[in-house]
């Protein structure tokens, strides 16, 4: 049976695939562009890295402390495609994606912990990482465009543990946890309102077959800007 995310990629690889889906606008006049077609390619390398190379399979936890940012969503997506639940807490967890993979998360007990480089052209983690730990950005781009899961995903399992706790099921992802959009639109998500706070808008875009611009809180969002993407939900 096909939970709500991986009929989510489908529609968004399928529909107007080559239209932009997720806009990222970041610090050093970072612009990021992913049409539905390369959201979707990201997705499916990300679950298949989470899937072959970690072991990850449906109810597997994946922790993501990180900011809102245009990867910090592909992990998501991969993850929940995957059935995996995605903790946006300091709840227990399998898994760790982290832009400060040092000592200290280290130390914490997770099976593996992911190196995930923000800046948008980078092709690996600048600096040593400990042993065992995943570098996102050079081991992602390796594995296949085509996600096809070992283990059926299940509805009912956890898709999402919110940071206050809140817990919504893989069934519930698209009517429970994303937000309620207007068909079509254009939507402008701020960086600044956290991680939580970007995905279910998000989710609730793309679920009305809209789009996302997702902008980090150092840039300025003018009215060009608004005018360029032809932002029309604020």
């Amino acid at each position: 049976m096909n939970i709500p995310a991986i009929e989510l990629m489908t529609a968004l690889r399928s529909g107007q695939s080559t239209s932009p889906r997720l806009t990222w606008y970041g610090p050093d006049a970072e612009r990021v562009e992913l049409s539905g077609r390369v959201l979707d390619n990201w997705v499916a390398k990300t679950s298949n890295l989470l899937q072959d190379e970690l072991d990850a399979e449906p109810g597997t936890r994946l922790r993501l402390d990180l900011p809102a940012h245009w990867k910090s969503v592909i992990l998501a997506l991969g993850a929940w495609q995957l059935g995996m639940e995605v903790v946006l807490d300091a709840a227990d967890a399998d898994l760790l994606a982290t832009a400060e993979p040092g000592p200290a998360a280290a130390e914490e007990a997770f099976d593996a912990v992911i190196a995930v480089a923000l800046p948008a052209l980078a092709m690996r983690w600048q600096g040593a990482l400990s042993s065992g730990v995943v570098d996102y950005a050079a081991e992602v781009r390796s594995h296949g465009d085509v996600f096809m899961p070992h283990v059926e995903p299940e509805a009912v399992r956890r898709a999402v543990r919110g940071p206050g706790g809140a817990v919504h099921t893989h069934g519930e992802l698209l009517d429970g946890f994303a937000a309620a959009h207007e068909d079509g639109l254009r939507l402008l998500v701020h960086a600044g309102d956290g991680l939580a706070a970007a995905l279910a808008e998000s989710l609730g875009a793309w679920k009305s077959d809209g789009s996302v611009v997702l902008v980090h809180p150092d840039v300025s969002v003018t009215e060009r800007l608004l005018s360029d993407e032809r932002v029309h939900g604020l």
